[in-house]
């Protein structure tokens, strides 16, 4: 297995499929290892150990939401932390990593804290009866900037035999995908229950946005959420019934903002064992992802092309080719293709895996079905049929390359709010090769066409496919860390999507 160390600085455009599947890690700035000491029992870290993209924003610090020329009391991640009732499980989790004097040890201890703090997020989202902290119930966020404390005390824990790169990036893994509830799916067996599987996002684009005249803080995008990573947690473990008496059951799981993850098997790792014969095995497989606007969209197509925006890591295996801004085409870089673990198939050609793959989802009904009638519309909602929070659109556009070896682009662009549509889609052509499916060449798209070539490959005709959510991220201020717009937004989209995917449940 490789380890997580990924020299910093290389060309994107240098890597291997093999070495594009490690995490960067850079050295701590002294900051955030202060931090990660405070956690963690005397001498039980070492701070010259390196840590994650995503673990340095633990140190940062918005303006003060009512003087923000002033720097706010404490960082933006404890503010989540702290807000959702979560503030000492770091705490907890260093102590008892600390006390291992073995990596089996150590891996048993994280993955079942993981799985505590992924249950204890869902029962969080789940709660009528009120929450601890102050941040309102249906927040995602608090799970994203836990999981990152917690993650940076395994990136600098220092035991007393020795942990190799290798083994450390497993333990980290092993973590991460437990507290992304990929270790707590619970399907139950039978033919008089449906099953199925939602994936959502971490939060992402956390970097930029407007700043205060205080020193040393950040701009206010640290803020964002996902609606998406919002949604699995509410729908996680729940069960509705079908027009027809059969119970339809519910699982979830978030997904990573990074390449890396993907590369190693975080999904198919998840979903694949789930579509294999037998008792429990998956009847709807769904992913979904924030997009932007007032609307749902249906994605019908989803492109193998990936990588030219990075992740949370700031990664990306395939920006524009050098120095143009034209992308490079995949047979000139591996990193511009979705790899599929050797696990899983693999595939190492331009046509194996596939160039495109389609979902499977109820569109007609999904669009019939007018969800977010009883929603109620948040500030701002622009949705030009006021009878509903949001629309929902079946989107069959894509980009492609005529030939796998033309540089020249062509797109198709359609999106119906009616079904049928006026104008039949018309699918990718059968030589092309991927730009973007309709969710583009972000991980959006990514996660969808894992899932959907999962199906193929399982030989399954259930519905899988792509839902992307609106745009969550309306604020009425500047630097508080939530209000009451930015709730409504959450609100709306989830009690949209939870619909959505009970459409998907009743007609698969």
């Amino acid at each position: 297995m490789l380890g997580p160390v990924l020299l910093v600085g290389c060309s994107p455009a240098q890597f291997a499929p093999q070495e594009r599947s490690t995490t960067a890690l850079d050295e701590a700035s002294d900051e955030l290892s202060a931090i990660v000491a405070g956690f963690a029992p005397e001498g039980c870290t070492d701070a010259s150990l390196p840590v994650t993209v995503e673990e340095e924003r633990l140190t940062a610090v918005l303006p003060d939401a009512a003087d923000p020329s002033q720097p706010a009391d404490r960082t933006f991640a404890r503010a989540m932390v702290q807000g959702a009732g979560f503030g000492e499980f770091t705490a907890a989790l260093a102590e008892a990593v600390c006390r291992q004097d073995s990596l089996a040890d150590a891996t048993t201890v994280v993955e079942r804290l993981g799985t505590e703090l992924w249950r204890d997020a869902v029962a969080r989202a789940q709660s009528t009866d009120g929450v601890a902290g102050e941040l309102p119930a249906s927040d995602d966020r608090p799970l994203y900037w836990t999981r990152l404390e917690a993650m940076s005390v395994l990136h600098q824990w220092s035991p007393d035999f020795t942990l190799s790169t290798e083994e450390r990036a497993s333990l980290v893994d092993a973590f991460d995908r437990a507290a992304r509830g990929m270790h707590d799916i619970d399907l139950p067996t039978g033919d008089q229950v449906t099953r199925v599987l939602v994936s959502g996002f971490d939060p992402f684009t956390l970097d930029g946005g407007d700043t205060g005249r205080a020193r040393g803080t950040v701009g206010n995008q640290i803020r964002h959420g996902n609606p998406s990573g919002a949604t699995a947690l509410a729908i996680d473990g729940t069960t509705t019934t079908a027009p027809d008496g059969t119970t339809v059951h519910y699982e979830a799981y978030t997904l990573p903002v990074n390449y890396p993850e993907f590369e190693r098997g975080y999904l198919e790792d998840t979903v694949g064992p789930l579509m294999e014969a037998g008792d429990a095995r998956l009847d709807a497989s769904i992913t979904m992802s924030q997009a932007g606007g007032a609307f749902f969209a249906l994605e019908q197509w989803n492109g193998r092309y990936h990588g030219d925006v990075a992740g949370n890591d700031d990664f990306a295996p395939c920006p524009p080719a050098p120095l143009t801004s034209a992308p490079q085409l995949a047979k000139d870089n591996p990193g511009c293709n979705t790899q599929v673990p050797a696990r899983w198939g693999g595939g190492d050609t331009l046509t194996d895996p596939p160039q495109w793959t389609a979902s499977t989802l109820p569109i007609e009904q999904m669009i019939e079905a007018r969800t977010g009638a009883d929603v109620p519309r948040p500030p701002g909602d622009g949705w030009e049929d006021e009878s509903v929070a949001f629309g929902v659109l079946w989107n069959t556009s894509y980009t492609y390359f005529p030939s796998c070896d033309s540089r020249d682009l062509e797109d198709a662009f359609q999106r119906e709010d009616t079904y049928p549509p006026a104008v039949e889609p018309t699918p990718p052509p059968e030589d092309s090769c991927a730009r973007s499916g309709g969710g583009g060449a972000y991980l959006s798209n990514e996660s969808a066409y894992r899932n959907t070539l999962l199906r193929d490959r399982a030989g399954l005709g259930i519905p899988a496919g792509h839902i992307h959510t609106p745009d969550m991220q309306h604020f009425a201020t500047d630097f508080a860390v939530t209000d009451a717009t930015f709730e409504a937004w959450r609100d709306a989209i989830v009690a949209q999507s939870r619909e959505l995917i009970e459409v998907v449940g009743a007609h698969n």
